[in-house]
């Protein structure tokens, strides 16, 4: 990748430099969460892969015969009866828009872990022409992104919460639940909520975010090995780079599916009572 001057950069400087964000107040950020500033890249790239996941849906579903389905109705098909399925399993009432929202969750973070397979430079030197000098592709490769989902999650599980029980209902759950309805246990009830609300959030966010971040690292280390310029460097980056995308497919649907299941599973429990 160009690095302004006529020597290649070190190893550190091309990871480092990979690892920036255009943020909205365009000067670089080496931070892993920063919310004093937008990550533009991550904004767009995920906006884009989101709109991709609808498009390609809507088709689907416009095209949608009695017959004898093409091979592409019959992917969304099983695609669509596998979250069905799914969601059958899991949560028991009205599923009319839950089963959507995670069918939609999973092309969407399916597609934004997908951007992994792009070649490292290739987005990079295009946005370099166009005055771009950091970009980042892989919006679930930012803390910010996987969080700013998960947050999503919380407030969906919040408003069944409430639509189901009641607010009444769940704020006499909040201080309630799990160790029995006595004042003397309304604080330590109202404390484990809040805590079993945060962890549930910040580890889905984390978990999406971690494994996607350390798959982006492993994919910066293989192509630091093509710019030895030996022979060895090269047909290891190949073949380095060969074997670990197609273990990395595994990993990104893995994940996507994971993501979508927690997501199933938390609005599943807010339709529980205890």
């Amino acid at each position: 990748m160009s690095s302004g001057t006529e020597h290649a950069p070190a190893a550190g400087d091309y990871i480092v430099h990979h690892l920036t964000h255009l943020t909205s107040t365009g000067h670089k950020q080496a931070s892993v969460i920063d919310w004093s500033v937008f990550n533009v890249d991550t904004l767009f790239w995920s906006v884009s892969m989101g709109l991709l996941a609808v498009f390609l849906l809507m088709k689907a579903a416009k095209s949608a015969t009695s017959g004898v389905p093409g091979r592409f109705q019959a992917a969304v098909e099983i695609l669509v009866e596998m979250v069905e399925s799914q969601s059958k399993n899991i949560v028991h009432g009205d599923r009319s828009f839950i089963a959507p929202v995670a069918l939609t969750v999973f092309m969407w973070v399916l597609f934004m872990n997908a951007m992994d397979f792009l070649p490292v430079d290739s987005l990079p030197r295009i946005g370099e022409m166009f005055g771009i000098h950091y970009q980042r592709v892989v919006p679930t490769a930012d803390l910010n992104g996987t969080l700013g989902m998960s947050l999503g999650v919380l407030l969906l599980c919040i408003y069944y919460n409430i639509k189901i029980k009641g607010f009444g209902g769940w704020v006499h759950e909040l201080f309630t639940a799990p160790f029995g309805n006595h004042p003397l246990l309304y604080p330590i009830n109202f404390a484990m909520q809040m805590i079993e609300f945060t962890a549930k959030t910040v580890s889905h966010g984390m978990r999406l975010f971690g494994n996607m971040y350390a798959g982006e690292l492993v994919f910066m280390l293989i192509a630091l090995m093509g710019s030895t310029a030996t022979v060895a460097g090269f047909f290891g980056h190949v073949v380095a780079g060969s074997i670990w995308a197609v273990f990395h497919i595994l990993i990104v649907v893995l994940q996507a599916f994971i993501f979508m299941m927690l997501t199933l599973v938390y609005i599943g429990q807010a339709h529980e009572a205890h």
